[in-house]
This record gives structure tokens, C-alpha cells and sequence, in this order.
């Protein structure tokens, strides 16, 4: 991203440069897809929400204000696509499902097959315990702990103010805990 600037990629995309708008869709596209896989559980439903996502954002460009940065705008139109087809779906499948479709482990071939088993439970784990909150705290969590945003991006994409990201932060990591060891106990 040296040297680009993304408000006159905005402007150049409002004048008609598509190729404009296709930079900034290879300026965000690995991130958005990293979080929506997250936020979604699945590769595949994560790659609709962001091809959705983009042709939404290209639609709407000239909406934008540009008083926050691109990313939260995008990321907003991609969390609410996300649960947008989650309510039209109604559909429940597994979490190990899921899992399985995501593809989301990287797999590390220098490693004792051991410790490939214990970080594969570990994260299945976690996937189950993420699935079970409240869309508001997934969200929540899967910004700060895989997205990496500091507090006040979390408030801009979501609409809210610092302290209330605070405070669900804390509750959403109160209940992942929480699950977690339900998880742990029923094993």
C-alpha cells in the first residue's frame, strides 16, 4: 500500500476508472476475506460475503464520505452482508462442517504430528465455542482478536462508542471463555 492513496483511488473510481476501484479490491481483499471467513466459519460463504461485499461498495461508492477509512466502510457492508444471508438462509449445519469446508489451518509440515492433533482440537474448539455467541460478540471479537483493530476502529465499524465496545469485549471474552470450558469439560 506505499504510496497509494486511497481517496484518489475513490475519486478516480467516482470518475469511472474501474481499474481504480479494482486497486482498492487488491488493497483489502485478503484482509476482508481473513475476517469474513472468521466472522462466517466457512471459506466459501466468506468469498460470496466478499464478492457481495465489493459489488455493494462499487454500487454505493458515491455514498461513501470519506470521514472514515475505506476498510471500515467495506468491512461494515461485509459484516452486514454476512448476516444478511445467514437470516435468509435459516439453515443450521454443523460446526465441524464447517470446519471442514473452511480450510482454515494452515498446515505446518515441520511439526510432530502430536502437536498437528492438540492445535487441530484447539482450534475446533474454538471454532465451536466462537459459533455459539451472539453474532454481536462474534463480530466483536473476531475485529479485535483476528482482525487485529484497536477499539476505535471496532466503534467506527460498528456504529457504536469506545466504552461500549469495551464493555461487549469484555463479555464477548467472558462467554468465549465460558464455552470454552464447557467445551473442555464435556470432552
Amino acid at each position: 500500500m506505499p504510496d497509494i492513496d486511497e481517496s484518489q483511488l475513490i475519486d478516480a473510481s467516482l470518475q469511472g476508472n474501474s481499474s481504480a476501484f479494482g486497486q482498492l479490491v487488491q488493497i483489502h481483499q485478503n484482509r476482508l476475506f481473513n475476517a469474513m471467513a472468521h466472522f462466517c466459519g466457512n471459506a466459501a460463504e466468506a468469498e460470496d460475503v466478499v464478492q457481495e461485499a465489493f459489488v455493494q461498495a462499487y454500487l454505493k461508492l458515491a455514498n461513501f464520505q470519506q470521514n472514515s477509512q475505506f476498510y471500515t466502510w467495506l468491512y461494515r457492508i461485509a459484516s452486514n452482508t454476512a448476516i444478511s444471508r445467514k437470516r435468509r438462509k435459516r439453515v443450521e449445519s454443523s460446526v465441524d462442517k464447517n470446519r471442514e469446508h473452511a480450510g482454515l489451518e494452515p498446515v505446518d509440515e515441520g511439526e510432530a504430528p502430536g502437536d498437528r492433533m492438540m492445535r487441530d482440537e484447539q482450534a475446533v474448539q474454538v471454532h465451536k465455542a466462537l459459533a455459539t455467541l451472539s453474532e454481536e460478540h462474534r463480530s466483536i471479537l473476531v475485529l479485535r482478536e483476528m482482525d487485529g483493530c484497536d477499539y476505535e476502529q471496532i466503534a467506527e465499524i460498528l456504529g457504536i462508542n469506545v466504552g461500549t465496545v469495551r464493555s461487549r469485549l469484555h463479555r464477548a471474552r467472558m462467554q468465549m471463555r465460558e464455552r470454552l470450558q464447557e467445551l473442555e469439560g464435556s470432552l
